[in-house]
């Protein structure tokens, strides 16, 4: 097993066992049939309906055939490093060798995203030789939505040999609908869990010890409607009294009211000295003997926890020698209200003692908690400051969020080093609310030299956060401003601040589309960062370092980078984080230089080292380039599904985000000849020919470039043509004034095709020679390539001239190895035939595809049947394969 990224709470993961008592449910552990279990069982219904108790009953009897894994949760698990470690542990300990690495993975990269975590998991599980059945009780208290997220991730890929149960007192929010309608959801719930007439009888007696009338078994049943705590606790009460039928007639009420009337009953029954042991250690979520004597005073807690044990008055044990326990929930709830009607003046001080014990005995978490509980900001608050230093460490961002959350606004002004860590919270997963009033806190308490003092660079992290929280605004002047500011209060030695610094000038400079310093500025950035020792961050600033080459038109720099990067990143033998993102990087730049079997080998390997390898912006990176792999080797429909994946997983890290998602699918469906559904995305983002123009938006207006070029082939005498040829001489004026050399290439080769549509080839030829000439030592092979029979046309001709481009020649070889079957097949299917085959490539139906043409629907099936006769095949089907392997679908020909 690796390291656990946490220190393990034992009692979590123990089964339960049955109890004294217990009443078989016979009828429910048919159902729960481990033979037919789906992928989620989901146990479902209010406090007291034994739903833990059912599953102990399974678990002891029916699960055999299955290891299990159970973890009982409780709030602190909204922290997702203690959730998953739980989880992973329960399935590691179910079925040895599960989990090892994502367990890895998590200490490593506390941080690291969801999908790559159960990524490792569910692989590992899919070769575990054992089923195994996971168990997560109490799941009502997870309320995190990252958590939720991630459950229904795992739920929605289980393999075979995993089975999931869920038992909570509300349904999680996962599509339950979905599942149910794929027979992969089985629900037991209150209706289901209630105790029969039968079941209520033989649960009576078991208390009682005697025969419970019939008539007294009927009133109390149908009074209760089978609520199993209900029972339970007029069992307790009758176990007291003399006249069992008139305590029977006078039981009535709702679930509320009967509640609050046993309730009463087994508390009056209690000695003074348990009445009030159990009304102080009601604050508690878990009770062992030291603990409760801290909390409610005296010496006897351990005594009692057994008492009370063995009168199976509401306590469950969570540990085999039955040293730890917690309260049942409903009894639980029941005694904290009693608590704080009776005596409120002493739940502060209850707390108090509680977090006094935690923090003596090494669990800062519940300290945290109960402070917070008891109304303590200050305790809460020196408790915090004193676990920034580890929490930042393990990145439990989360949990330190939700602490600070809780704080009230007025510890904050007289705690620098809290109100810091506040911003630092917050931006860190890209929130800039309330940023500025906990930065404005510290720098006035800072401003005392008495507190800079006893605070050295605090006041130098205000500005860098300063100008972060700038960044993510949008606010290049003020990113700048805070960025100078930093680097006049941060000490010179200080590698990791100066690198911070640094770097975010450069990003600044590029959001700018100043390219050339933003290279400068961030390169310096990780020179500081790689002088003070974080090799990693170094890495993983390769990839910021090497889209600005690309972006300048320099893919070659860029390589060459990415492959420096590997060189640092496995020297020695190891692997550091970053290092599956050079890979994806390089795989980018195969496909440009049309090395279709290079970029495939660098996606292998990137898969072979695993997401968490990657940093955040390597899940949505690394399925755009296998989008436009699957793309090119004829898979449309996968590379559009794995497109939508990356704008699901899209995070900018704080780089400008000059590519955007949507305008690369736009481009992708554009390429399959979906003209309209791409002019509906730029419509939709209202973009016009006559915009303002900026870096940020230099993609998307290409976008818009490439759609006005093809409908200007669609439809020669409208508008589009004169638009294109405007819109891309002022992009090109742009690009070439800020030295973006990738743009500058785009343009002309768009500009060439629009003037050979205007019948000017002379401007045709001056803009192909200039982008021919800059993408030559380049290697740009892919940017010809998918404009597809125009531009081969315009370079064959381009060619014939004398002084044509030595680049020429090169791509023509690269247009006729790229399709070597399409020649004697896309040349007898008519323009016409090519886009409906390519729509036939798409999850589009008859209808649909008529709707998309502006065709009727026996119009479409008329060319189906012509793309079918000619490409040798009998269905829909059989064409787009045919299509896929003969290279029909890769690009268009207009």
């Amino acid at each position: 097993m690796s390291t656990i990224p946490i220190a393990l709470l034992e009692t979590k993961l123990h089964l339960p066992t049955l109890r004294q008592g217990h009443v078989a449910r016979l009828r429910l552990g048919q159902r729960l049939d481990v033979e037919t279990l789906p992928a989620l069982t989901l146990i479902s219904a209010p406090p007291g309906f034994g739903k833990t108790s059912l599953l102990a009953e399974w678990l002891a009897g029916s699960a055999t055939d299955r290891t299990v894994a159970w973890v009982s949760l409780d709030p602190g698990d909204n922290d997702p490093v203690s959730f998953w470690t739980y989880v992973i542990s329960a399935l590691g300990r179910a079925e040895p060798g599960v989990g090892d690495r994502s367990l890895a993975l998590l200490g490593e990269s506390p941080g690291v995203d969801f999908r790559t975590l159960l990524t490792l998991l569910l692989n590992d599980l899919a070769s575990a030789v054992r089923d195994v059945v996971l168990v997560l009780d109490d799941y009502h208290v997870i309320e995190a939505t990252e958590l939720q997220e991630g459950v229904a991730f795992l739920v929605g890929s289980l393999p075979p040999q995993l089975r999931t149960v869920i038992a909570s007192r509300s349904d999680p929010p996962f599509p339950l609908a979905r599942l149910r309608g794929r027979g992969e959801l089985l629900e037991l719930r209150a209706a289901d869990l209630r105790f029969t007439r039968q079941e209520a009888d033989e649960y009576l007696s078991g208390m009682l010890r005697v025969q419970v009338r019939p008539a007294h078994v009927d009133a109390l049943e149908q009074r209760t409607e089978g609520w199993i705590a209900a029972l339970q606790l007029a069992a307790l009460s009758m176990q007291r009294v003399d006249d069992v039928g008139a305590f029977v007639e006078g039981f009535a009420g709702d679930d509320r009211y009967i509640l609050d009337y046993l309730v009463e009953e087994v508390l009056d029954h209690q000695s003074a000295d348990v009445r009030g042991f159990l009304l102080r250690t009601s604050i508690l979520s878990r009770l062992t003997g030291p603990l409760c004597d801290a909390v409610a005073g005296g010496s006897r807690g351990t005594a009692h926890l057994e008492a009370l044990d063995r009168a199976n008055l509401f306590v469950v044990p969570l540990d085999d020698r039955r040293r730890w326990y917690r309260y049942h929930h409903l009894f639980g709830d029941v005694l904290q209200a009693r608590l704080v009607e009776e005596l409120p003046e002493l739940v502060p001080e209850l707390h108090r003692r509680a977090s006094e014990w935690f923090e003596q005995n090494g669990e800062p978490g519940d300290a945290v908690r109960h402070a917070l509980g008891g109304g303590d900001p200050e305790r809460a608050a020196d408790l915090i400051e004193s676990t920034i230093p580890a929490m930042r460490q393990s990145r439990r961002e989360a949990t330190l969020r939700r602490w600070l959350d809780a704080l009230p606004d007025d510890v904050f002004p007289d705690r620098p080093a809290l109100a810091v860590a506040a911003a630092g919270s917050r931006l860190g997963v890209g929130e800039t609310s309330l940023v500025e009033e906990r930065l404005g806190q510290a720098a006035r308490s800072l401003a005392s030299p008495a507190t800079s003092a006893a605070h050295p660079g605090l006041s130098g992290w205000v500005a860098i956060y300063r100008s972060a929280s700038a960044q993510l605004r949008g606010d290049l002047v003020a990113t700048v401003q805070h960025a100078d500011e930093a680097l006049r209060l941060i000490a010179a030695d200080d590698g990791a601040a100066r690198g911070a610094v640094q770097s975010l000038r450069g990003i600044a400079d590029w959001s700018r589309g100043d390219l050339d310093a933003a290279y400068a500025a961030f390169s310096a950035g990780m020179d500081s960062l790689g002088q003070a020792g974080f090799v990693t961050d170094v890495v993983g600033g390769t990839v910021v370092l090497a889209d600005i080459r690309i972006a300048q038109g320099r893919p070659s720099d860029a390589r060459t980078l990415y492959e420096q990067a590997l060189l640092r990143g496995t020297a020695g033998g190891a692997e550091l984080r970053g290092i599956a993102d050079m890979h994806v990087g390089l795989a980018a730049l195969d496909i440009e230089a049309d090395d279709l079997a290079g970029a495939q080998v660098h996606l292998r390997q990137s898969d072979e080292l695993g997401e968490h390898k990657g940093f955040p912006q390597n899940p949505y990176r690394s399925r755009v380039v296998r989008a436009r792999l699957a793309e090119l080797r004829g898979d449309p429909a996968v590379a559009l599904a794995l497109v939508d994946e990356a704008s699901e997983v899209f995070t900018s890290d704080f780089s400008p985000n000059v590519r955007p998602i949507p305008a690369l699918r736009a481009r992708m469906v554009l390429r399959l000849g979906r003209l309209d559904e791409a002019a509906r995305w730029a419509d939709g983002r209202m973009l016009g020919a006559d915009d303002e123009l900026g870096y940020l938006s230099e993609y998307e207006h290409l976008t818009l470039a490439r759609i006005l070029v093809a409908q200007a082939r669609r439809s020669p005498a409208g508008p589009a043509l004169r638009q294109a040829v405007a819109l891309l001489s002022r992009l090109l004026q742009a690009a070439e004034s800020g030295s973006r050399g990738g743009s500058v290439v785009e343009a002309l080769a768009l500009l060439a095709l629009a003037s050979r549509l205007q019948n000017d080839s002379r401007s045709a030829f001056r803009s192909l020679d200039r982008a021919l000439t800059l993408a030559e030592p380049q290697g740009h092979v892919r940017l010809f390539l998918d404009e597809g029979r125009p531009m081969e046309g315009l370079i064959r001709s381009a060619a014939s001239r004398a002084d044509a481009p030595r680049f020429a020649g090169a791509l023509l070889t690269a247009f006729a190895q790229a399709w070597p079957a399409d020649e004697a097949h896309a040349d007898v299917l008519t323009d016409r035939e090519l886009g409906v085959l390519r729509l036939l490539a798409t999850d589009l139906s008859g209808p649909d595809i008529a709707r998309q043409l502006v065709v009727s629907l026996n119009t479409v099936r008329t060319h189906s049947k012509n793309i079918y006769s000619k490409l040798g095949v009998g269905d829909r089907r059989a064409a787009v394969r045919r299509a896929g392997e003969l290279g029909l679908l890769r690009s268009p020909r207009p």
